[in-house]
Formats: C-alpha cells, structure tokens, sequence
C-alpha cells in the first residue's frame, strides 16, 4: 500500500506523531469526524475581504464542526463545515511541501514536528497557482495540530501584515463514523 500524503511530505517523523494526528492522516477513501470550535474573525476592511474570498467562517464560540476527507495516495479534499458555512481546500505534496488550495490562494507548507505536534509553516505563497507571492508576507499563516485528551486537537491561525487577524480558529475533532474509529483503533494497537 502506498503511503498517506501526510506519511509522504513527513517521512519517517509521521510515525512518532500521537495516535489521534496520526489516524486522521491516516485516512483513504472517505472519513467523517466532528468535534467543536471556537472562531475569531478580524474586524477591519482589508481582513474581511481578505477573508471573503478565501471564504472563511464567521466568529463563533461552541460551534458545531464537521471534517470531511476524501483522499487517495496523491490528493485529499477537505470539506470543514462550520455549523453551515462550509469551507473546503484541496491537497497535494510538491517534493517536501505540502500544497493547499484555498479560493484563488495556493500555500506550500512546511510541515515538521515537535514534542508530540505537528505545524505547518508557509514556506511559499501563489495567487491563482502561478503568481509568486512574498512568502513573509504569510508568516502568521500557521496551524498547529495535537493530540489532548485522546482526540484531534487543532489552532489554525492567519494574520497578515496589513491586514491584521484574518481568523483563528481553534477546537478539537474525533471520528463520526464506525470506519473512523475503527482506523483509530487500530492504529492506537
């Protein structure tokens, strides 16, 4: 069996990550998890527009989360659904980095680990997938996943020099389906 996208962009450090980060990226074919979040949204014009054509959630505390994956050994389309709004990106490796689209945006990220959680890292920024972007201009376009309490546990943070906090969200997920948790099951053994 090929490896997950994550295993292929992490390498060997994928599998020293907690069991939880690791079963969701983990998945093949489709995965369902749902959980709570917390959304922050920035308030000036340049951020809400930034944030409108990324299509990013509004603020909210306690909102409901639904996680869908559909990923194969190359690509993962993640569908999130911020109780209604649904905000969705597609994924890909590009040698060591991984590549996500978001509305007309496409970030590179570097992905490493620390103390049992993973980040990422914009390493490189493009508009439209072919105009280069300052990738220091996206230096405060971050994530952080662990593992608290046996589940998923994520903040994912966007702040632009000019524009200020764009969103920061933060939460936890576990698997919503029988398939979910029988993977994480398996990988916990």
């Amino acid at each position: 069996m090929n490896p997950t996208l994550f295993q292929q962009v992490l390498g060997a450090p994928f599998f020293n990550l907690p069991d939880a980060v690791r079963a969701l990226h983990s998945l093949r074919g489709h995965g369902r998890y749902s959980g709570r979040v917390d959304i922050e949204r920035g308030t000036g014009a340049l951020s809400r527009l930034c944030a409108w054509m990324v299509k990013l959630p509004p603020a909210s505390t306690g909102e409901f989360l639904q996680f869908e994956c559909d990923a194969d050994d190359r690509r993962e389309l993640w569908t999130r659904d911020f109780g209604g709004h649904k905000f969705a990106s597609r994924l890909h490796a590009h040698g060591d980095l991984l590549v996500e689209r978001l509305g007309p945006m496409q970030f590179r990220f570097d992905l490493h680990t620390h103390a049992d959680t993973l980040y990422w890292n914009v390493a490189k920024a493009r508009l439209f997938g072919f105009v280069p972007l300052p990738a220091a201009l996206f230096r405060g376009v971050q994530c952080r996943e662990r593992e608290v309490d046996e589940r998923y546990e994520f903040r994912v943070r966007a702040y632009l020099p000019l524009a200020g906090l764009l969103v920061r969200y933060e939460g936890w997920l576990e698997p919503a389906d029988a398939a979910t948790r029988d993977l994480n099951a398996r990988l916990a053994k």
